[in-house]
């Protein structure tokens, strides 16, 4: 298990609205599948959530034990060299389902405001992706603060 830089947890948690985290999965056809999830966050060290309200075909093919990778870029890190490769991240794990319980309950009330408004009925559910590997943009792993 991988653990996610301290040094990059708030600028996860508040990527939205300007650097939407991408998450890619993989298509029973074997295409790739990228969506952007404006409600990604850091749920611990070791655990990245979001809060999946699609409809589409991402949500479709979500399970217990799906891949996902989460593609995190805030360019002004790299300036201010935290993420000298690009300002990108990428975190590679397995999804678990949560549509009730103490996750769930801790997403929604983490979530932002504007994609809880889009989710005014609550119908939406918790991802809680344990992170395997978690790497720059040239493959090398995230140096652990």
């Amino acid at each position: 298990m991988a653990k996610i830089p301290r040094t990059l947890q708030q600028h996860i948690d508040t990527a939205f609205p300007a650097n939407v985290c991408l998450v890619g999965s993989v298509l029973p056809d074997g295409f790739a599948q990228i969506t952007p999830r404006g409600g990604t966050m850091v749920f611990d060290d070791n655990h990245l959530a979001l809060w999946e309200r699609g409809k589409g075909s991402t949500s479709a093919n979500l399970k217990d034990g799906t891949r996902l990778t989460v593609y995190f870029r805030k360019p002004s890190l790299r300036e201010e060299g935290l993420l000298p490769k690009g300002g990108i991240a990428r975190f590679y794990g397995r999804a678990t389902i949560h549509k009730s319980g103490p996750v769930y309950d801790r997403v929604w009330e983490k979530l932002v405001q504007p994609e809880k408004d889009r989710d005014t009925g609550k119908a939406g559910y918790a991802v809680l992706i344990e992170i395997e590997r978690a790497e720059d943009l040239d493959g090398a792993s995230l140096t652990i603060d």
